[in-house]
């Protein structure tokens, strides 16, 4: 574990000064350090491309007329993204930013490599991540003191000449109604054609794909026309790529919905915010956003988590003493780890009295075995330290509940002891569980085979790539467009997605997924992965096998390299 001092060193120059490459039209590309295992093989940098918003989108920062994505590339491959034997473009998920593929983006890149292949991986980071102030996050890198950040986002001090302003409301999320489909796709259109003119070359290099809500992006992607001609088919989106990849989702021009029918009879203080909740992508609202849990400041405290663990994983004085008191966050915090009702309701014991460490924090939020949301679940370990108990809150977990797939399948525990400073909950690493450091209460709620994420590595995700891995203002018209798209006149190519071959990666414990008729898919089932285990699964596995996901994608790369012709 790293503490802070060496957080510090090794942070210091987490992006650099310089830039590698500032053309005439306006793109820059940034490298940025990584005290990532792998860092030294695979290189990461953040690139950003002009890309003026049409004059009816209405006012909006000058950041927001331009495209950025994070590209990975082997250490000693090609430096032209044009000369790579492959690249995989992908969309994120919902509330979900390209940070989020760090992990699987470094083992594809490796995996690759170990076939002969130098392969690129990109991750497209939404139009309206534009509007994140990541200052406060950055600076705290550097000086590895949560403080930096805390002070700088919670108490006004300044970082680096500036002060947090706030998030934004009102008119300056108004332009964010223009950024639904449409939009989502040309950016992506518009930025592969920036990046690789040559259109026969984006056929024989390129993979597209996505994670979660990303999957549905691309299959109306795939069969996108951008120039209003069915008849000519060289700006077709099948034709921007070779092939196809699906993390925890499915390739479908369609609509994610959960669906009321996959969930299991509720009481109504869960069902009436859950309905809430999906009602709401419908709403006028341009950005997705509940009055607590998912939310700007929420999706924010969630890096903020990470960071802590980062810098200082063993510590107790971290993220939770330094939290805003205020209702959004008080809710928050029951709603994530109240273990019952009651607890829930009369907040008592209060959650902030909880003796964990920054690492338990982490993992108590989003780990599997606590966090309630499928969707939001990873398999980081286990909480040890003190005794736990069954959570009964929001829904227990019963086999009705944890069948319909909408909660994950992994029994819930919650802690029994707060408010004791003489006792401290701490976290167990993904590859510890099993093993003599184990809790005693383990082994009713996990086992090695189910752990595939390391809590070090979410943690330093969560907070060290320049874009963010959790997104602060999802465009609500998105969903709400995907769920209608078929009206859009630039849908015209229905076979776009069976035009080329899929490989889909589906987690044992993920979301349910429909099983499609595609003439050309193969599909995987990933033992012990979770919905967001797909991005973020540790290099080396508990069962002595690499990570699936990155080998999977690897093997999938090296059969396409040399194989594309243009449809």
């Amino acid at each position: 574990m790293m503490g802070a001092a060496m957080a510090a060193a090794v942070m210091g120059s987490v992006l650099t000064a310089s830039v590698v490459s500032a053309e005439p039209t306006g793109r820059t590309e940034m490298p940025y350090t990584s005290s990532a295992p792998l860092a030294g093989e695979v290189l990461g940098s953040v690139v950003s491309i002009p890309a003026p918003l049409p004059a009816e989108a209405g006012p909006r920062p000058a950041a927001c007329d331009r495209l950025s994505y994070l590209r990975w590339r082997s250490a000693d491959g090609p430096e032209s993204s044009a000369d790579a034997d492959l690249i995989l473009v992908t969309q994120p998920g919902i509330f979900e930013g390209a940070g989020a593929f760090e992990s699987v983006a470094r083992n594809t890149v490796i995996a690759a490599a170990a076939r002969g292949a130098h392969v690129e991986f990109w991750a497209l980071d939404r139009r309206s991540n534009c509007l994140e102030d990541h200052t406060g996050t950055q600076a705290a890198l550097r000086t590895g003191s949560l403080d930096t950040a805390t002070d700088y986002y919670f108490r006004g001090a300044e970082v680096d000449g500036r002060r947090f302003a706030g998030h934004a409301i009102g008119a300056d999320v108004a332009w964010l109604s223009h950024v639904g489909i449409e939009q989502t796709l040309r950016d992506q259109y518009d930025l592969l054609r920036h990046e690789l003119s040559d259109p026969e070359l984006r056929k024989r290099k390129v993979l597209c794909g996505g994670h979660s809500l990303g999957g549905f992006i691309t299959g109306y992607f795939a069969e996108w026309d951008f120039d209003g001609d069915p008849a000519t088919t060289g700006d077709a989106g099948y034709n921007q790529c070779g092939g196809y990849f699906a993390l925890d989702t499915v390739i479908e021009a369609g609509a994610p919905s959960p669906g009321q029918s996959a969930l299991p009879d509720l009481p109504d203080a869960v069902s009436a915010p859950l309905d809430a909740f999906f009602g709401s992508i419908s709403t006028a609202s341009p950005v997705l956003a509940l009055p607590t849990v998912i939310n700007p400041e929420t999706t924010n405290l969630l890096a903020l988590t990470g960071l802590a663990a980062r810098l200082d994983p063993d510590s107790t004085d971290g993220i939770v003493p330094r939290m805003p008191d205020n209702p959004n966050i008080d809710w928050t915090l029951r709603t994530l780890l109240s273990g019952d009702y009651a607890m829930f309701a009369t907040g008592d014991p209060d959650v902030r009295t909880l003796n964990a460490t920054n690492e338990a924090v982490l993992g108590a939020i989003l780990d599997d075995n606590s966090q309630p949301l499928g969707f939001l679940q990873v398999s980081v370990g286990f909480i040890t330290g003190a005794p736990v108990r069954d959570k009964l809150f929001p829904v227990p977990a019963t086999p009705e509940v944890l069948g319909s797939g909408f909660f994950g399948d992994a029994l819930k525990a919650s802690p029994v002891v707060f408010a004791d400073p003489g006792v401290v909950y701490r976290w167990l690493d993904y590859d510890e569980v099993g093993t003599g450091a184990s809790s005693p209460d383990e082994a009713r709620y996990t086992d090695r085979g189910s752990e595939v994420t390391s809590i070090a590595e979410l943690a330093r995700n969560l907070s060290e790539p320049p874009l963010d891995f959790t997104e602060w203002y999802f465009p609500s018209r998105l969903p709400f467009d995907l769920a209608s798209a078929t009206r859009f006149e630039g849908h015209l190519h229905r076979d776009g997605v069976a035009r080329n071959p899929v490989v889909t990666l589906v987690a044992s414990g993920g979301i349910p997924l429909p099983e499609k008729d595609h003439p050309n898919e193969r599909r995987w089932v990933l033992p012990g992965y979770k919905h967001i285990d797909v991005l973020t699964a540790a290099a080396d596995q508990n069962d002595g096998r690499p990570e699936q996901v990155s080998q999977t994608l690897a093997d999938f790369a090296a059969d396409r390299v040399g194989s594309f012709t243009v449809g």
